[in-house]
């Protein structure tokens, strides 16, 4: 059967790689090619790694193979929809748990979902899948589904949604298109969401006014921020706060690709301001803020891919201010789709164009 195969596709051992940094040479060494369409990496407490592929399938990484793990849900794999995101739970270690986002079938279309499971002690299957969320429905297109999870220091998830394609639901909090939502770990609603016992509005939104945000992540104090796709130009850093309306599409730096203005401009009241953004589009995908030690001098730092440029940017932030100091660039940052730091301090990313994971050390 398809979930018992073994793949000889990983690459443990690779040859070590150099690439220019602004403030001191990086290795980077390749732990895992031949991978279809990769779209998240969550590494494990042995070392190994589990990678997201887009058709679906969760692949194991160890000691040199790549393994088929059962027991993934069923995804409409089409256009920018499928098997997206994976983040362990804090408390992996003794629980097992771990969490997927995926686009899941919803009549002729699909909605961004999030999923919960454990993981077998051999890696080999997940075990008590279970649905902890699914978007009210909002869309056939293979369009926006955003679709980061994030599990926030008090221990609730955050999961990013896009508008679908569907640029006015952004604004409609009847729906989850365009927002960002949070719930608890067994599904349900927190009762300190800003949203909660208002009439005509979901009670999971957080924040809402997002185009597609596919980069997300906490800072040192646990402030979620996410790096979302604008149109053409008006890519945007944003710092998430509670209840607050982020704009899309009634304000934007960018345009359409068309050319034409985007709603009423770059500002409006009650609206917020990106913290940073891109003109041109780099069209962004994973967020990390870094917290190691193995590169001291990035503490604090934020790192996110570009898809577009193929390369990771590098940000500086102080306080809600955030800019763009670096982008490091390589053959191996072909098209970077996810960017997370493992336990020792390295930094793993995940390179869609070339269906790999690198690993960056000193």
């Amino acid at each position: 059967m398809k979930n018992a195969m073994i793949l000889t596709l990983a690459v443990l051992a690779g040859p070590a790689l150099g690439m220019d940094a602004e403030r001191g040479a990086v290795t980077v060494t390749p732990v895992a090619a031949g991978l279809n369409e990769p779209w998240a990496v969550a590494p494990l407490p042995d070392g190994s790694l589990l990678v997201t592929e887009r058709d679906g399938t969760l692949q194991l990484i160890r000691n040199g193979k790549a393994t088929l793990v059962r027991g993934t849900p069923r995804v409409v794999a089409r256009g920018q929809g499928g098997l997206l995101d994976i983040t362990l739970a804090r408390d992996f270690a003794t629980s097992r748990t771990l969490f997927l986002t995926y686009s899941k079938p919803q009549g002729r279309g699909s909605g961004t979902a999030l999923a919960a499971a454990e993981l077998s002690a051999d890696g080999s299957r997940l075990v008590g899948l279970r649905d902890l969320f699914e978007s009210a429905p909002g869309g056939n297109t293979g369009r926006h589904f955003g679709s980061r999870v994030v599990e926030a220091r008090d221990g609730t998830l955050f999961v990013t949604i896009g508008d679908r394609g569907d640029r006015p639901s952004a604004q409609d909090r009847t729906l989850h298109n365009g927002s960002i939502v949070r719930v608890n770990r067994d599904g349900s609603v927190p009762a300190d969401n800003p949203f909660v016992g208002q009439d005509g509005v979901l009670p999971e939104i957080w924040s809402y006014g997002h185009r597609n945000p596919q980069g997300a992540g906490l800072d040192g104090r646990g402030t979620l921020w996410t790096a979302e796709h604008g149109a053409r130009g008006g890519d945007e850093v944003n710092r998430i706060e509670k209840g607050a309306n982020f704009g899309w599409p009634v304000i934007s730096y960018g345009v359409h690709y068309s050319g034409g203005k985007i709603g009423e401009g770059q500002s409006k009241p009650g609206m917020e301001q990106p913290a940073f953004y891109w003109d041109p589009s780099i069209a962004p995908s994973g967020l990390m803020v870094y917290q190691g030690n193995m590169f001291p001098e990035w503490k604090g730092d934020m790192f996110v891919g570009s898809l577009k440029f193929s390369y990771i940017s590098r940000l500086e932030v102080s306080g809600d201010s955030v800019r763009e100091v670096e982008q490091l660039e390589s053959d191996e940052t072909l098209r970077v789709r996810d960017i997370v730091e493992d336990a020792d301090g390295s930094i793993l990313f995940v390179s869609v164009g070339a269906g790999a994971v690198y690993r960056m050390t000193r």
